[in-house]
């Protein structure tokens, strides 16, 4: 039989061993990382205040949603009131009289304040009735509920397609009025 003037120190071994095995396997096992961890604020640049994925911006009037876009990515500076977005798709609801307005570009820029959406890169509008609108960049000026460009235009309907440089879309009615002379022509199948 084993003295209890041994077992004491005994016990206190063993879990002194216990407790330095655990603090090994722990420390073996936990994350490796060949570089610290920055910061949020040290991985945005200085004039962004808010960086955001997939973000959703609405207009809503009196109580329904006039407009939606959704960006692939935001970078959103307070200081100047602007959103620069990239991978756009802006949708405009259908109203009583018109269908949908579907908008889309590879950047932007959204300032809320003065309710001004600026697109650019590969701009396409598509309305649920077929119309389609293609240029380089366009603005949207939400107190007119318009879309405004002085580029190269191409407008397609069915067999119609028109070309043209500067465009304004109001969209509530969705009527088009083209800035200069249209060159149009009629697309056989």
């Amino acid at each position: 039989m084993v003295s209890s003037v041994y077992i004491r120190p005994l016990l206190a071994l063993l879990v002194i061993a216990a407790i330095a095995g655990i603090t090994v396997v722990v420390l073996r096992s936990g994350p490796r990382e060949s570089e610290p961890l920055r910061s949020a604020s040290q991985q945005l640049p200085q004039n962004i205040d808010v960086a955001l994925k997939k973000a959703r911006f609405q207009e809503i009037q009196d109580g329904l949603v006039v407009w939606e876009l959704v960006a692939e990515s935001v970078n959103y500076d307070k200081g100047e009131d602007r959103a620069n977005l990239s991978n756009i798709r802006m949708e405009f609801q259908r109203n009583r009289s018109h269908g949908a307005v579907t908008v889309t570009a590879d950047n932007g820029e959204f300032s809320s304040e003065a309710k001004i959406v600026r697109l650019n890169g590969h701009v396409h509008v598509i309305t649920e009735d077929g119309a389609s609108f293609k240029t380089d960049s366009i603005v949207y000026t939400g107190a007119t509920a318009k879309f405004s460009t002085a580029d190269p235009v191409i407008f397609r309907q069915q067999r119609l397609q028109l070309n043209a440089v500067g465009m304004d879309l109001n969209i509530k009615n969705q009527k088009s009025h083209f800035l200069s002379l249209v060159d149009a022509s009629i697309i056989s199948k």
